[in-house]
């Protein structure tokens, strides 16, 4: 392993996370583990809030600047700034704002890869259903150890294409696809009827990846923060850039997303992500979300933390690739956190239900079918050796 400059090490950063001590997890890409500081800042809010009036005046504004404070401290893990950032309740939520805010046409095109999540898969149903939108799906499965994901996207451009979704790193195969190059593809393809958006469900990258948002040129980046980041359930937020900013209407509409005069009636829709947010939201977990990517900066930047995962993982694909009865869908080392698998032969849930009551938590996916494990830069290398000898004394007791 490669020496990383940290502020603290990871044995300190891994004593505040409660989840971490009597378990050996690989799950991030299902939920992480939160630190104590953001089960504190979530309680204390509450008690704050309780102690000082809720819906007082005082407790308003403070909400209204510690929100604030929340979406800078996420633009600044995406390298952006803080008038992009719409806060969400996760990545579906964020998905449906960027889908439904589009004013489609019938015989418009989406165009989406064979990897996308249930909850993406089935927004994209309906729309199609509802708006006479057509439904093009592209094999970028395929291309996971050889060929070129964004050819491949290409050729299934035309002209009626008007958004391709993806996803940044692939939920089932740990494959990360080259964003910038695909949104250079789809913003350049000249045949469109206009210039076709890229959105992005970025479950699993946000947090894992090294991320520059604005360089990328993405339009939709949709986010959650319980995941690799570690916060809690139900906060996560939506990266609309610039240029897509003005033609995405709100579709769930309320008070916070426009701007209020002194009569209290509505007038013109905010100049920023908050266009996009609807009304009261679960506060205190906002605070533990921001407490969660404090810890995270402590220990190292975004750059340091991906660098540290894609070396842990790539210990792991390694050891795996060791294992004769273990076949990874990767073929060549991982890019980043995720690790899929195959054992043959093998029921993957029973053996993923053994290594939970070893104290090994893990995941099925059902597309490919495989079993998922997620190495966080919290991770240690004891832990993955531990687990590949788990994994190969599982197989032959399962």
């Amino acid at each position: 392993m490669g020496n990383l400059t940290e502020k603290i090490t990871i044995e300190e950063q891994r004593q505040q996370f409660l989840g971490l001590a009597n378990k050996t997890y690989f799950n991030f890409g299902g939920q992480g583990t939160m630190p104590q500081a953001s089960l504190d800042a979530i309680v204390n809010t509450h008690q704050y809030i309780q102690k000082v009036g809720p819906f007082s005046g005082q407790i308003n504004s403070w909400l209204q600047s510690e929100t604030a404070l929340l979406r800078k401290a996420i633009a600044e893990e995406l390298k952006t700034t803080a008038d992009r950032i719409t806060l969400t309740e996760n990545v579906t939520a964020g998905c449906n704002i960027a889908l439904w805010g589009i004013q489609w046409q019938p015989g418009d095109r989406i165009l989406m890869t064979d990897c996308e999540h249930p909850g993406i898969i089935a927004t994209v149903n309906e729309i199609a259903r509802r708006f006479a939108v057509k439904v093009e799906i592209c094999p970028i499965l395929d291309t996971l150890n050889q060929g070129d994901p964004v050819a491949v996207i290409q050729q299934y451009l035309t002209p009626e294409t008007r958004l391709v979704v993806i996803s940044h790193l692939l939920w089932n195969t740990g494959q990360v696809l080259p964003l910038k190059e695909i949104v250079t593809a789809c913003h350049s393809y000249s045949h469109s009827k206009q210039q076709v958006k890229v959105l992005v469900d970025a479950a699993q990258s946000v947090g894992s990846l090294d991320l520059n948002l604005p360089e990328s040129a993405v339009d939709y980046y949709a986010f959650t923060g319980h995941k690799w980041l570690c916060g809690p359930a139900g906060v996560g937020g939506l990266y609309v850039s610039e240029s897509a900013f003005a033609e995405l209407h709100p579709t769930f509409i309320g008070w916070r997303g426009v701007d209020i005069d002194t009569q209290g009636q509505p007038q013109n829709w905010k100049s920023d992500g908050q266009k996009y947010e609807v009304a009261t939201s679960a506060y205190p977990e906002y605070q533990g979300l921001q407490a969660a990517i404090s810890i995270h900066q402590q220990w190292g930047t975004s750059t340091q933390r991906y660098q540290r995962i894609r070396q842990l993982s790539q210990y792991l694909w390694f050891a795996l690739t060791q294992l004769p009865e273990v076949s990874c869908l990767k073929k060549s080392p991982p890019e980043a956190g995720l690790v899929s698998f195959q054992i043959p032969d093998k029921n993957h849930l029973q053996i993923v239900n053994h290594l939970e009551t070893q104290g090994f938590f893990l995941r099925t996916i059902a597309y490919p079918d495989c079993i998922r494990a997620c190495v966080h830069y919290m991770s240690l290398t004891q832990e993955i050796d531990s687990l590949v000898a788990a994994i190969s004394l599982a197989i032959s007791q399962v």
